[in-house]
């Protein structure tokens, strides 16, 4: 019995895997991140950056339902008050997302979307600013989730806009000297990154 379950399973899984329809395409947009800090002395009105890489996008056998992947490499940056440093974030992220569509017929269709969402930090991982005063260190790994919803025009043109939500730390910093005014205040803490994301695709 256990056998017969097993291989039915298995067979439903084939059955899914080949009539779902893959679509290829290439994905790019901007990140409006909001830095949290501890303590914050973050420029809130710069803190901006971008993403692209490629992308696929699984429909599945059942009405409304599909998962879209990507591999994106993602920049976001914030101005330090008072200085002209900037704290500079490169990875690569890797969203999952399963959404569900509401058709318009050919010419366009609605959908939601939500997923988890892997990222591998990438170039400098740490950094002094403001006059040597605070280090800032990004974690090598993390980890985030998704929601949003977008719009899929003649099959083929996705525009989307997301909500980016850290689950978890993206960093730390840490006072080095506290001579300058701006980290006077400032304990050492840590740091998330939250991001509104817009996004466009074009699948082939």
């Amino acid at each position: 019995m256990k056998k017969f379950f097993t291989l039915v399973v298995l067979l439903a899984t084939m059955t899914v895997a080949a009539q779902a329809q893959v679509k290829f395409g290439v994905k790019g947009g901007l990140n409006l991140t909001n830095m949290k800090f501890d303590n914050s002395i973050v420029d809130k009105s710069n803190q901006t950056g971008f993403f692209i890489g490629p992308t696929l996008n699984f429909t599945l056998p059942v009405v409304g339902l599909g998962i879209d992947a990507s591999a994106l490499y993602d920049q976001r940056s914030a101005k330090i008050e008072g200085s002209e440093d900037k704290l500079k974030q490169q990875s690569i992220q890797i969203p999952i997302n399963l959404r569900y569509g509401f058709g318009l017929g050919n010419t366009a269709s609605l959908y939601i979307f939500a997923g988890p969402q892997f990222g591998f930090n990438i170039g400098d991982k740490s950094a002094n600013i403001v006059d040597n005063a605070l280090e800032w260190r990004l974690k090598d790994s993390n980890l985030s989730a998704n929601v949003g919803v977008g719009l899929m025009l003649l099959n083929h043109l996705q525009v989307s806009a997301n909500y980016n939500i850290a689950l978890g730390t993206t960093g730390e910093t840490n006072v080095l000297s506290s001579t300058t005014s701006t980290v006077a205040n400032l304990v050492t803490g840590k740091t998330k990154a939250n991001a509104w994301q817009l996004s466009v695709a074009y699948f082939f």
